[in-house]
């Protein structure tokens, strides 16, 4: 049976921001299959729920990946690494089970795909990945966000 990595916050997991989850009828449907991988990695790589929203300043996940951009919270707390920690806890998780696909969520600064907010609070989006999705896409994982 394939397997495919579920933000955990699709799945139902209260792990969000905001302490709350967010959940998608095709994430749920995965982990009552029994396909699902389900990982957090903001949570994976040490943030409290709830914590202060967070957004990528300087670029996107991939920027974040070579050093050229940083992730900040609202509080102006650089958080960084344990957005980089919890990608490759993300992507070592989708490696040991086999998962060649990624079911995220959707403008992330850890899963968003294609769209993620700009670095600056307001709402605004930018194209790019988040760190997670950034990662997963250079190891060969294809991301969908939901």
């Amino acid at each position: 049976m394939e397997k495919i990595l579920v933000s955990a916050c699709l799945a139902g997991v209260p792990c969000r921001y905001d302490g709350r989850s967010k959940d998608s009828p095709q994430a749920l449907g995965q982990v009552g299959a029994g396909r699902a991988v389900v990982v957090c990695p903001e949570g994976a790589g040490g943030l409290p729920t709830p914590r202060p929203p967070a957004e990528i300043v300087g670029g996107d996940g991939a920027d974040v990946l070579d050093g050229r951009a940083r992730v900040v919270d609202a509080t102006g707390a650089d958080c960084t690494e344990a957005f980089l920690d919890g990608a490759r806890q993300a992507l070592a998780a989708a490696e040991a089970a086999g998962a060649r696909r990624a079911l995220l969520m959707a403008r992330s600064p850890s899963c968003g795909c294609g769209r993620i907010y700009d670095g600056t609070f307001t709402g605004e989006l930018r194209p790019g990945d988040g760190v997670t999705a950034a990662l997963l896409r250079r190891a060969g994982i294809a991301v969908e966000a939901v």
